[in-house]
């Protein structure tokens, strides 16, 4: 990550905060993995694959694992992912008697991939809190001056009047869109992933697919019925939903620090950015704040399309760039969000200025 992008930075807070860090930190991943290998051996005990003792020893016995976080992080350059020496310090703690049921029929993917579902779901309940509240500072506008008039610009010259509501509409249209297309996006990314080495959950035999499914309920996620390791259109359709989601706000963005310029006048807000020589400024902080962002997620929606080529079952190098992408584009989605709320709450009035 970008150190000026972090929350405790000097310039952090214009791109992130504590909150979203915490959705991606060591901890909660560690803390992720534990639950996926509680809830295996819980699935491996429901289907029959190891008697239920076995698996009640196995859920206790990681329930008081409390993994090793600096030789972990020690050895990624090595294994290249964090799990393998996860899953030594794993098997090295619990007892004899639950080691059958540790980490059986699984893989790193395994772990990683269903960690990021976990991850995604409480960052939706984030975004989908965030899209509603944009929503009603929107129509709460609306209310109080949607029938002011203004003029209508295009290509950035006077056109037309228009009202208020008229510019207020191309806001929260794409803003609605977009929360039902999150409704319909969290069955695709909320999903298990459970394959094994190679992806086809062989490594239980004839009890893969029925082990997966109770390992979905123990999760709370849908099962898609195989792994997909190798098939990353699901978060390549969410990447490109966020990239659409910080665009639309950076529209809004856009046309407010425009209406903000001295000589249109077309909005007034709360406070405003100070400059250090000249006294008489009001700069449009977060207005401007919110293009950058859409232009960061933007950039970056490439790299997520481009880590969809996975080389036959399973990618490092792919793999990889979605590590590197994908938090960085939740993270700029949910801070674009409460920076357009903050924002949309210190507007003072809407409407014609001296035109």
């Amino acid at each position: 990550m970008n150190p000026l992008t972090r929350s405790d930075h000097l310039f952090g807070l214009l791109f992130s905060n504590a909150d979203l860090e915490a959705l991606w930190s060591s901890q909660r991943f560690v803390d992720t993995f534990s639950k996926f290998e509680s809830a295996l051996a819980g699935a491996l005990g429901d289907v029959g694959v190891v008697s239920r003792d076995v698996a009640d020893t196995a859920m206790a016995d990681i329930a008081a694992f409390s993994p090793d976080l600096a030789a972990i992080q020690k050895q990624v350059p090595v294994d290249g992912v964090p799990v393998p020496a996860f899953v030594r310090q794993l098997k090295a703690h619990v007892s004899v008697e639950a080691l059958p049921a540790i980490h059986i029929g699984a893989t790193s993917q395994d772990l990683l991939d269903t960690a990021i579902s976990l991850i995604l779901r409480d960052a939706n309940a984030m975004l989908e809190d965030g899209l509603r509240h944009v929503c009603e500072a929107i129509e709460a506008m609306d209310t109080q001056w949607g029938a002011s008039t203004m003029m209508g610009r295009t290509r950035m010259q006077a056109a037309l009047p228009i009202t208020v509501h008229d510019r207020l509409a191309t806001w929260v249209m794409p803003m609605q869109f977009h929360l039902v297309h999150l409704g319909e996006l969290r069955s695709r990314v909320e999903i298990l992933q459970f394959g094994g080495p190679v992806g086809n959950r062989a490594g239980l035999g004839e009890h893969g697919n029925a082990v997966a499914a109770a390992l979905a309920r123990r999760l709370d996620l849908a099962d898609p019925g195989r792994a997909w390791h190798a098939t990353r259109g699901n978060l390549a359709d969410y990447a490109n939903w966020l990239s659409s989601v910080t665009a639309s706000l950076g529209k809004m963005g856009q046309d407010l620090a425009l209406m903000a310029q001295q000589g249109i006048e077309e909005v007034r807000f709360t406070g405003g950015g100070t400059s250090s020589a000249m006294p008489h400024k009001q700069n449009p902080v977060l207005a401007e704040t919110l293009v950058s962002l859409a232009r960061f997620n933007a950039a970056q929606l490439s790299l997520v399309h481009g880590a969809m080529i996975h080389e036959q079952e399973r990618s490092g190098i792919a793999w990889a760039t979605e590590w590197m992408t994908l938090p960085a584009m939740v993270t700029t989605s949910v801070t674009a969000l409460r920076h357009a709320n903050t924002l949309l709450n210190t507007i003072e009035s809407l409407g014609a200025g001296p035109d």
